[in-house]
């Protein structure tokens, strides 16, 4: 019987473990990626509301489930054939959002700690869902009437807009409920900025006019949020659900053990490929933390690694995901919406500092190896590239197909859609991986599950977004910051929009933590000379890494869950780990040569990729205390010192940097000599 790429990482786990002597258990005890699977759900459903579904009893379950795969092919269909003009799209996606979102979470926290008794709807569920379905198909009935009367309203459609409003609160609330206390303090600064003096006070609003803008203004409700949610999301997340169902997960375990099993600390390397791949596609750190954590947690602390670093390894790996190509969690498609550019530009920008913030990973997990004296797994359980391409290899090809698409500038639309249906077919390749009609009405269902709770955080921001764009608030927030550092102080207004990013990041989901940030800090990082691509980028950094910054580390508290670690320590340990994720950012908002802009030289970034790279390895070699032996505190200071000067893209700081680099080598070698 074939192993999958988890039972192997178990296996060889269990077998170097029992040979070294270093745990014992009773057959009757649950294995360990058991007990931390288990722990991993009970985690995730008290740090992320999304994940607080009921349990419905068979009928009405049987009825969610023909709604989200019923929702899933309208999805297909409209993206294929584009019957429907954006209003109706969007409104038509909302109205399939309410209906999984109203059945699957409770309106009450009591009733999601008894969700297993909650066999049915009940009747504030019907009612919420009247509203929402009674708002926005009035909406798709009547707009035509608005747009031919000039944008005239009648008193029965502020009623409506209020209450399309008061539905979207009430969904956000129970899926999404941080966003949606962020969502009302906006909502309800449209009222009373008028009480606020300064420059971030405004005239005030009528009730009439903030519900109006928000519900049929095109930068409220039915804004870029759910715009995106209504194709890129929807599509990308549906596609890595399939790729879940064709067996792409476990292929990417055992193409990560191949690789780098057998070297000094390979659980932990397995750990970084196998969640960068996996979160890059379905863009949530939380979920990828829960699932991959699951499994290689457990396998790091077994092969010698402490468990507050296991964690903060899985925390920082899961976390990359979100901003890594080709796909960054569909982040990139809201950008590249922003900025009015192809997502081939958006992706090859990421390309290089998410290059640079793995292989920043990868060498600290490496040096802290060689520092315990760690070895890598047995090879005995372990297969060959050659083994693991020949036998699920055809599963990455869905992947080559959507990149092959983008790059013949098709729109990632329709990329996602032959890549849907590509997967069903490659699947087919082997007997193994065959999709039969179970699995795509699985992937179908789960897809739009699935796409409910970023949908829900989409919907609320358009709140916020059209509060900002109502009241200027992104504007007085850009003048202010402007007086205070001076128009030609880029690196303190970067400071300042970091804190910002981070803050407004904290416990929302990606998507969403960029969408908020972006509305309010682009225009300042704009007003002090950086680059629209790199504003955006700087931005999208910084959202995703509130993740596993303090106090709110929601990626580093899950995973210190399953580690059993102080969570404390595991998110100062991330923050250490993913120090080049935070470095980064000022580099590239300085000097987007990192972002591979047209314009610039493909030699002058090849040459900016090779310093930063050395520059990368030396802030770990640095943080780590490691290099070819131990550091001393001389040797760590030039190794960070090195690491600053060769990732600011320039000759003479490369120099330097490569000169300090290679004294640091040099001394760590005769040190290590003279101790052997």
């Amino acid at each position: 019987m074939r192993k999958t790429g988890n039972e192997r990482l178990q296996c060889a786990a269990d077998q170097d473990s029992a040979a070294d002597s270093t745990a014992s258990r009773s057959e009757a005890e649950p294995p360990p990626e058991a007990a931390a699977a288990e722990n991993a759900q009970r985690l995730i459903k008290e740090k992320e509301s999304e994940a607080r579904t009921r349990v419905l009893s068979s009928p009405w379950e049987s009825i969610l489930t023909a709604v989200a795969v019923l929702w899933s092919l309208f999805q297909l269909y409209v993206t294929a054939f584009p019957v429907l003009d954006a209003i109706r799209l969007r409104a038509g996606h909302i109205i399939f959002m309410f209906t999984l979102a109203f059945f699957m979470y409770p309106a009450l926290r009591r009733k999601k700690k008894d969700s297993g008794r909650t066999g049915r709807p009940e009747v504030a569920d019907w009612l919420s869902l009247a509203l929402g379905v009674f708002a926005f198909g009035y909406m798709i009935l009547q707009y035509d009437s608005i747009a031919e009367r000039g944008g005239w309203f009648k008193p029965l459609d502020y009623f409506v807009a209020a209450l399309g409003v008061l539905a979207c609160f009430e969904m956000a609330r129970r899926v999404v409920s941080n966003l949606a206390w962020l969502a009302g303090i906006f909502f309800a600064y449209a009222f009373l900025g008028a009480f606020i003096p300064g420059a971030f006070g405004h005239t005030g609003f009528s009730w009439r006019r903030v519900v109006e803008h928000l519900f049929w203004g095109s930068q409220g409700l039915l804004g870029v949020g759910v715009g995106v949610s209504s194709t890129y999301i929807f599509l990308f997340v549906l596609f890595g659900v399939f790729l879940k169902y064709s067996g792409f997960s476990a292929f990417i375990n055992d193409l990560a053990l191949a690789l780098v099993g057998r070297s000094a600390g390979g659980p932990a390397k397995v750990a970084v490929i196998a969640s960068a791949l996996m979160g890059m596609i379905n863009g949530s750190a939380l979920a990828n933390v829960a699932t991959t954590g699951a499994i290689t947690i457990p396998l790091m602390k077994r092969t010698g690694y402490k468990a507050e670093f296991a964690g903060a390894v899985e925390a920082v790996a899961s976390t990359g995901g979100q901003f890594a190509p080709p796909i960054m969690g569909a982040v990139g498609f809201i950008m590249a919406e922003f900025l009015g550019v192809p997502y081939t530009t958006v992706m090859l920008a990421a390309a290089i500092p998410a290059f640079l913030y793995y292989l920043g990973l990868i060498m600290a997990v490496h040096f802290e190896a060689r520092r315990l004296g760690l070895k890598g797994l047995s090879p005995e359980h372990i297969p060959t590239a050659l083994q693991v391409l020949k036998k699920r290899g055809h599963l990455a090809l869905p992947l080559l197909v959507l990149l092959f698409i983008m790059f013949l500038d098709y729109t990632p639309l329709y990329a996602a859609t032959f890549s849907i249906l590509s997967t069903v077919a490659v699947s087919w390749i082997s007997p193994d991986t065959r999709m039969g009609p179970r699995a795509i009405l699985k992937a179908l269902n789960e897809g739009a599950r699935s796409a409910v709770g970023v949908g829900a955080a989409c919907v609320i921001i358009g709140v916020i977004i059209g509060v900002v764009s109502l009241t200027g608030l992104g504007l007085s927030f850009g003048y202010a910051v402007l007086r205070y550092v001076g128009e030609n102080q880029l690196y303190v207004g970067g400071l300042c929009v970091m804190i910002l990013s981070t803050i407004l990041g904290m416990g929302v989901p990606g998507v969403a933590a960029y969408v908020i940030v972006a509305a309010v800090a682009i225009p300042v990082l704009t007003g002090i000379g950086a680059s629209p691509l790199a504003a955006h980028m700087f931005c999208l950094f910084y959202a995703c890494l509130s993740n596993i910054t303090p106090p709110v580390a929601m990626s580093s508290y899950v995973a210190a869950g399953i580690a059993q670690s102080n969570q404390t320590r595991t998110s100062l340990i991330a923050v250490r780990l993913g120090l080049t994720g935070f470095i980064l950012p000022f580099f590239f908002l300085n000097n987007p040569l990192l972002l591979y802009e047209s314009g610039h030289s493909p030699l002058l970034t090849l040459w900016a990729l090779l310093s930063a790279s050395f520059g990368v390895t030396a802030l770990a070699g640095g943080l780590g205390g490691w290099m070819l032996g131990p550091c001393t505190r001389l040797m760590r200071l030039l190794l960070l010192t090195a690491g600053i000067l060769t990732i600011d893209p320039g000759l003479y700081t490369d120099l330097i940097g490569f000169a300090l680099f290679v004294a640091v080598l040099v001394q760590s070698r005769k040190k290590t000599a003279s101790l052997t």
